[in-house]
């Protein structure tokens, strides 16, 4: 049995929509007819891309970070009091409000009635659920402890979806005020600036050099704009496929390691994003060369991963983790050492979770800083700018005035 989505005419000629579960969708089809529907589109729910004609169904194939979360954790609620499963998540389907959780839901519960598991039954989303969450069910299901993990998940999830949300926040300032003061000079250079050179030029007097570089700009922006616009699109263009490169994106994350301070934010986001990974994996019971490899998938910087894969061989080989993490010398001091004293008394999960709540908070400091040195550095330009316009417009005016005396 399976789930399908469905749209269907009521007797009024209205559209519905819902989820329902068949063998096939010719049995699906049979059962809304026996509704008074009129079966319009039947759809088996899967993880593929759907038709264009069902993308306002669907809303899409992902689930947000916070809508992962909050079944997760009403999944966990629902097990932990001795709720069946397939009824937990029935119940969590039900609950939900958006159509995309529903179907995902009712898609994983109809694989869960097949006899599945649910680990398996998540694998057929793995768009929706990422590979870390599959195999922290799976462990939880061998284990028995399947409300316990989910709980894990979801507090690993929120935390998660937390630290990205800082970082994105503390971004939104200081990418506002940089728009803010290009407007501001270009509206300068391309209508203010024009308006006020016309006085100057009815004269026969040679400007200041630097009233004809600005007079040189304005008319530059006024008449290729749409060049300098083309050229950027065209760059970010070749940008963005040139990072498609696997040798290209790895010297690029290397050369965004070495910068004094991205370099320090990247580093300690994708150490945090490992840490806190690798706790809830071995808290979990998952093997430590699979927890290794998976923690290592969620690393967004290409040599930070490579360092991970490489640790993974040596620990594989009968090398301890923190001297195989510590060898690349990408992952921060602070984090191997703790690393170390958890594999030497045997607490490697709560040293790990103390390590990704140390870099949490050293990149929380970080960005802030970053945050705090932008904004007057960005204001400080704009004012060098605007403070340059402004001398070229007055030059000719002291000009004038000495002339008059």
């Amino acid at each position: 049995m399976a789930a399908y989505e469905y749209i269907a005419l009521n007797a009024d000629g209205r559209e519905q929509r819902g989820v329902l579960d068949g063998d096939s969708a010719r049995q699906v089809r049979q059962l809304l007819r026996e509704q008074s529907l009129l079966p319009v589109t039947v759809t088996e729910i899967s993880d593929a891309e759907p038709p264009r004609r069902m993308l306002r169904f669907s809303f899409g194939t992902r689930i947000g970070a916070t809508d992962l979360a909050l079944l997760t954790r009403q999944l966990s609620t629902l097990v932990r009091s001795g709720i069946p499963l397939e009824e937990a998540l029935l119940a969590v389907s039900q609950q939900s409000e958006k159509a995309r959780v529903k179907s995902v839901i009712a898609g994983v519960r109809s694989r869960v009635l097949e006899g599945r598991t649910l680990a398996e039954g998540l694998g057929a989303f793995p768009r929706v659920f990422p590979e870390i969450y599959r195999a922290t069910v799976s462990a939880g299901e061998q284990s028995g402890h399947l409300d316990a993990v989910l709980e894990r998940m979801a507090d690993y999830t929120e935390n998660r979806q937390v630290l990205q949300q800082k970082i994105r926040n503390a971004m939104v300032y200081p990418i506002l005020l940089t728009v803010v003061c290009l407007g501001i000079v270009g509206v300068l250079l391309g209508y203010v600036v024009p308006e006020v050179v016309r006085v100057f030029e009815a004269g026969d007097r040679e400007l200041p050099i630097l009233t004809r570089l600005l007079i040189s700009a304005s008319d530059f922006l006024r008449a290729w704009w749409w060049l300098l616009a083309a050229i950027v699109a065209a760059g970010a263009w070749m940008m963005r496929r040139w990072l498609r490169e696997p040798a290209a994106r790895y010297r690029f994350d290397r050369f965004i390691l070495g910068l004094p301070l991205v370099g320090r934010i990247a580093r300690g986001n994708n150490a945090a994003r490992f840490a806190r990974t690798f706790a809830i994996l071995t808290a979990s019971a998952v093997p430590v060369l699979e927890a290794l490899r998976i923690a290592g998938e969620v690393v967004i910087n290409a040599p930070m991963r490579q360092a991970v894969q490489d640790a993974a061989v040596r620990v594989r080989e009968g090398a301890p983790i923190a001297r195989s993490l510590g060898a690349s010398k990408l992952f921060p001091p602070m984090l191997v050492h703790l690393v170390a004293s958890g594999e030497t008394s045997g607490q490697l999960e709560s040293m790990l979770q103390r390590a990704a709540d140390n870099q949490e908070r050293e990149l929380d400091g970080v960005v802030n800083t970053a945050v705090g040195i932008l904004g007057p550095v960005m204001i400080l330009i704009m004012g060098v700018f605007v403070f340059m316009i402004v001398i070229a417009l007055l030059l000719p005016i002291f000009q004038l005035n000495q002339l008059v005396r």
